[in-house]
């Protein structure tokens, strides 16, 4: 059971120190999964607009949500995973990273 304890405390804060990268590739991985949903909402909204406005305001808007997706979201899951203790955060990962899995593959 130490071992088992310990693996975990050594993952968790090898996680810890790289939590701000381990945010931004699930963030990432978020984007991949929704993004097509995120483009169909954009493109409902925009099905109006003549088509040489259409496609640049669409490749704005995606953009620009994308970056800011990546550019505000990412310190809001660091500040969420920063609250795990070590012997959590990494279990913790492997679920998020299993939920992420499963989403993508009923995809």
């Amino acid at each position: 059971m130490d071992l088992i304890l310990d693996l975990l405390a050594t993952v968790s804060r090898w996680s810890r120190s790289n939590l701000s990268e381990i945010a931004l590739a699930l963030v990432g991985c978020l984007l991949v999964l929704f993004g097509a949903d995120f483009k169909g909402w954009v493109e409902q909204r925009l099905g109006s607009v003549a088509g040489a406005l259409r496609v640049p305001m669409m490749a704005l808007l995606c953009m620009v949500g994308s970056g800011a997706a990546l550019i505000y979201a990412t310190p809001w899951i660091v500040k969420g995973l920063s609250q795990f203790n070590n012997y959590s955060l990494a279990p913790v990962l492997v679920v998020v990273l299993v939920l992420i899995g499963v989403v993508a593959d009923r995809r």
